[in-house]
């Protein structure tokens, strides 16, 4: 028996239907659309099945994978696989079409480029970049890759202009792990941070804009934003609630007199947000009937800051009221405790190496493709005390192992 929403999802998709020749004028525009990028990559699309590709991209092909392109296009499915998947072609002459199309239809000089780190959730081992660490789609640690992506924001409309892959410490030292992947030898370790100002630095000023926003993943660190005040850039970004600052528009403490002269005080960001009210300073949002600085628009802010709230404890209720349940059944949630496999043999090495005095540190997590902080786990699980090994004034200098106070 069809359930009753497949008999309705059935329904919707049959209303759906549109006729063909809807679309003519719009391939038309998609035609002329295409003709930069066309151009941008002829010497590229020479030696690759790029045009295939497309065809398949915007066909009616209910999955739009390898295997189902390469029935529609009638080729071999590993020709396609393969041009998606270890074929070498640069991507850069498209980038930069891009830009240039976006500056000229939607560039304003009160343009934002807007920055923002992006998850994707994965499961297994052999994406590139995958990891366990903070999954911003689903609110928590898990297993994912994350783009950092550069957009660009104008009353006109909005468009993206570049991305960089955030390849983690320990895959950049992967030297196995990189060519199965395929990653470019010039691909190396870079913060998010750091992203960022390279695709700030190579489009900033091709594309007209005022301001650099982000969250507060970009906000919460000192460097960059000395590096936009560097670069004479205005930016607005998110900070943590627990950030402290000083309001420099603030008046100043009265002067005793001797000594130096006292400056604004430090104070909590929650607190100094307080403050604005009484500045008539407010948020406006451009696309939503939000405008805190009217009646109205602090009972609709407020009302729909309580409804995420009521949501988030909703969440919380019911996933701790699960977690009991199972817990009653006997069953134990959470990750398993210990390592794996593959993490056994890593920490058995570590502690090998770490045992025989000859290399450093570093030399070891270079040799076994983890972080310092990571060989300092390993050799906590293993019980190996560490700092035990230090005999003699020359390795009481060593400043490349690690710190016995790490133990505690």
């Amino acid at each position: 028996m069809t359930p009753a929403w497949a008999q309705r999802r059935a329904e919707l998709l049959s209303n759906c239907l549109v006729s063909p020749d809807v679309f003519h004028q719009m391939l038309d525009r998609l035609g002329e659309f295409v003709v930069p990028y066309q151009r941008a990559l002829e010497s590229e699309a020479a030696h690759h099945p790029m045009h295939l590709y497309l065809q398949g991209l915007l066909s009616q092909l209910p999955r739009k994978n390898a295997e189902a392109i390469a029935a529609w296009v009638d080729v071999e499915r590993q020709v396609i696989q393969d041009f998606i998947g270890i074929a070498s072609w640069n991507h850069q002459p498209l980038v930069t079409v891009l830009v240039g199309e976006v500056a000229e239809q939607l560039g304003e000089p009160d343009g934002i480029i807007a920055f923002d780190p992006s998850s994707f959730p994965k499961r297994g081992a052999h994406s590139v970049g995958v990891k366990r660490q903070w999954c911003g789609h689903r609110g928590k640690v898990d297993n994912c890759q994350v783009g950092v992506f550069m957009g660009y924001v104008s009353r006109h409309d909005h468009a993206l202009l570049d991305f960089r892959l955030s390849l983690p410490e320990e895959w950049a030292r992967d030297a196995p792990r990189r060519q199965a992947c395929y990653v470019p030898p010039e691909v190396r370790y870079q913060t998010r941070q750091e992203q960022c100002v390279e695709m700030l630095d190579a489009w900033g000023n091709q594309v007209p804009h005022g301001w650099v926003t982000g969250d507060d993943e970009l906000g919460r660190h000192t460097q960059f934003r000395g590096t936009l005040r560097e670069r004479g850039e205005r930016y607005v970004l998110g900070v943590p609630c627990t950030t402290t600052m000083r309001d420099l528009e603030a008046p100043l403490p009265e002067y005793a007199g001797r000594g130096r002269r006292p400056k604004a005080p430090w104070q909590a960001v929650t607190d100094w947000r307080k403050s604005l009210r009484s500045r008539d300073v407010g948020l406006q949002s451009l696309h939503d009937p939000i405008d805190t600085t009217t009646s109205h628009g602090r009972l609709s802010f407020h009302l729909f800051a309580a409804l995420a709230e009521f949501e988030r404890d909703l969440i919380r209720e019911r996933t701790c009221a699960g977690l009991a349940a199972a817990r009653a059944r006997g069953r134990k949630g959470g990750r398993p405790k210990g390592l794996s496999r593959q993490g056994e043999a890593t920490a058995g090495a570590a502690e090998t190496l770490y045992r025989a005095q000859q290399l450093s540190v570093q030399q070891i997590a270079d040799q076994l493709g983890i972080s310092k902080r990571t060989l300092d786990t390993y050799l906590h699980y293993r019980g190996v005390s560490v700092g035990a090994y230090r005999t003699g004034p020359q390795a009481a200098h060593r400043t490349d192992r690690l710190d016995p106070t790490l133990s505690s």
